[in-house]
């Protein structure tokens, strides 16, 4: 994920003027809730305060906003604008484990899905944390499993659960999308929500963590060579169904992972649908520009709608 994330400090560098001390909150007066009551389990150690800066380099004709030093979690609720289906979903944004692509792969995911009749629970998680280590600015163990960001995944499928009936949804209908590192974060969470990944801290912890269905967006750390699956990403029949898209020219993170992943969860005939296209590069969100794959949320929504998480044209 190196090239991406070393383009995008370039261009934060360029800028400071855009770059503040503060916590990142969302427009509209949005409250962001607390993932956990109090401190934490396994705290990571941070460089510094959360930061949020915008970058001068553009993606499909708009900057990035760059999220980082996150150590106080949160999801912020963004509910449908027209005909709840009662679906939700939990938006993971990417960035390396060193940060979040907070409006790229975040904000701009709910302005997709909540007119569509989905719930957006976007989830700021913390970062940076494993497999990236800041100390020496690597990733000594690339396939390790994401702690504690998958912690805070798993509580986000909780707490939303825990909470569906005050929030309007059905809580059989809880996914995860995400993007590039968050991408892998949704493997992870996808295969191993039965592995207590920290210990129970309320009631809310008794809840599911198993996503109903998940979207693994150009995902990374899934694989280093062409053949073999990360061995912390079992898959099983009862991996929930999953929608993968990877560009062959993603020169970050490579279209084996994406095959790999979609092969490993065939061979078990864990429902799965796979879209590789040969354009399109790494971290282009949502955000349409000339290659054909920035319209796959067109694909998305179709394949919600065939695992009966959305109605038919529910738009």
């Amino acid at each position: 994920m190196r090239p991406f994330l070393i383009a995008l400090a370039v261009a934060l560098a360029s800028s400071a003027a855009s770059a503040e001390t503060a916590t990142w909150q969302p427009a509209e007066g949005r409250a962001q809730v607390p993932l956990w009551p109090g401190k934490p389990p396994n705290a990571n150690t941070v460089p510094g305060p959360e930061s949020v800066k915008t970058g001068t380099d553009l993606i499909g004709g708009k900057p990035v906003t760059w999220v980082t030093n996150v150590s106080q979690p949160t999801i912020t609720i963004y509910s449908p604008t027209s005909g709840n289906t009662g679906a939700a979903v939990v938006v993971i944004p990417g960035g390396g484990f060193e940060g979040l692509a907070m409006d790229l792969e975040g904000t701009e995911v709910c302005d997709w899905l909540t007119p569509r009749g989905v719930t957006c629970v976007l989830l700021k998680y913390r970062v940076p944390s494993a497999p990236y280590d800041w100390r020496c600015d690597c990733r000594p163990h690339n396939l390790a499993l994401s702690l504690p960001s998958l912690a805070d995944t798993q509580r986000a499928l909780r707490l939303v659960r825990a909470r569906a009936a005050e929030w309007h949804i059905d809580p059989h209908k809880v996914g995860v999308l995400g993007f590039s590192a968050g991408g892998f974060i949704v493997a992870e969470a996808s295969t191993n929500y039965r592995k207590r990944i920290y210990t129970p801290v309320d009631a809310t912890d008794k809840e599911s963590a198993r996503p109903d269905f998940a979207l693994a967006i150009y995902p990374g750390h899934l694989t280093t060579d062409y053949r073999t699956l990360n061995p912390n990403i079992p898959v099983t029949k009862d991996t929930p169904p999953t929608f993968v898209l990877q560009a062959q020219d993603d020169h970050v993170d490579g279209a084996n992972q994406a095959l790999v992943y979609f092969t490993a969860m065939t061979k078990v005939q864990a429902p799965a649908e796979l879209h590789l296209y040969a354009h399109g590069g790494h971290a282009f969100g949502l955000r349409p520009t000339a290659e054909p794959i920035t319209h796959w949320p067109d694909l998305a929504e179709k394949w919600l709608a065939t695992i009966g998480m959305i109605p038919q044209g529910s738009r």
